[in-house]
């Protein structure tokens, strides 16, 4: 089991602008599902009506992903923010 050990640390996590990359994205899925709806019919006789309703959930949980992402940035700031802050005497 030693050989599958690792033997350095893992790298920190990359961040740069999560909220307009999910934000994008979520736009990115409705403007698809929105272009394939006027082709409902030959979607559905081709037996390709999956592609439609995909869109349409990567669109709903793109707006969960919203969600998720601004108030993980929120949290992040918040925590950014108390601990620049100098500590208050009392």
């Amino acid at each position: 089991m030693e050989k599958w050990t690792p033997r350095h640390e893992a790298p920190e996590p990359l961040e740069g602008p999560v909220v307009p990359t999910i934000v994008g994205g979520t736009i990115l899925w409705f403007v698809l599902f929105l272009a394939q709806l006027p082709f409902y019919g030959w979607f559905d006789d081709h037996g390709h009506l999956w592609w439609l309703w995909t869109c349409l959930a990567g669109g709903g949980l793109g707006l969960i992903g919203i969600w998720y992402v601004r108030k993980r940035d929120a949290a992040i700031k918040r925590d950014a923010a108390t601990r620049n802050a100098p500590a208050s005497q009392g």
